[in-house]
């Protein structure tokens, strides 16, 4: 039994010393950086990768690496080739997904097809062409709860657009008529605060681009994605 009380005993100052060496290497990470490069903003969280020596630091939503006293620091891929993964897409997946039960959704409109079961959430910009070809290819996907995001970042006449979409009496048909027969939205006024919510949102969560669907499980897809796409995405996920 000696023997064994002994190699716990070490094992625990093993793990008690990586760990007084881990909060020293994370203390001079985040006194050296921003005292270094001020620009940078203040670290939000510093963690160790599987690359021995190599930390990661993560400031709002961007991940950089540095060695354990800030000395050098880098921006890219970190990508383990065993496992043929990249850690750092892995990562920042988990950082920017989206709580689908948290969405705010007062601020989209829905559109309703069949029992509506199954949700997704869209965001658009009126003057997007690939919205447009999603939204055509969407009308072939029945028993969904579409949400309705408007995100005008093309331009000025898209955010004059959005408002009269926003403004419509029926947000969802004049939305449709405009995405997919081409019939313009009326001129219309009324209070438009969501739409800067919405652009706030999107550049919290570092939404870039148009259409971006949202899944249930927080998963979002870029792009104008097919119908079949969407049906595959849709039983993919729990919802």
């Amino acid at each position: 039994m000696k023997p064994n009380k002994n190699a716990a005993l070490a094992a625990l100052l093993v793990l008690a010393f990586a760990s007084a060496g881990a909060r020293a290497d994370e203390a001079a990470i985040r006194k050296n950086l921003p005292e270094r490069l001020p620009q940078l903003g203040k670290v939000d969280e510093v963690g160790k990768t599987p690359m021995p020596g190599l930390f990661e630091v993560r400031i709002g939503a961007e991940l950089y690496y540095t060695d354990a006293d800030g000395n050098f620091l880098l921006q890219g891929q970190l990508i383990d080739t065993k496992a043929k993964r990249n850690l750092t897409e892995e990562r920042q997946d988990k950082l920017l997904a989206i709580d689908f039960a948290a969405l705010p959704v007062k601020d989209a409109f829905t559109i309703v097809r069949g029992n509506g079961k199954r949700k997704i959430a869209v965001f658009e910009d009126p003057n997007c062409g690939y919205c447009k070809r999603f939204e055509r290819d969407l009308q072939k996907v029945d028993n969904v709860t579409v949400y309705l995001f408007l995100y005008p970042i093309l331009g000025p006449d898209s955010a004059d657009k959005s408002r009269n979409h926003w403004c419509a009496k029926d947000k969802g048909r004049a939305w449709q008529d405009w995405m997919v027969r081409d019939q313009a939205a009326p001129s219309a006024a009324c209070d438009t605060a969501a739409l800067g919510r919405n652009l706030e949102f999107g550049k919290k969560y570092r939404i870039s681009g148009t259409p971006t669907l949202v899944l249930a499980d927080g998963t979002r897809v870029p792009g104008a994605v097919t119908a079949q796409q969407v049906e595959k995405y849709l039983a993919d996920v729990k919802q």
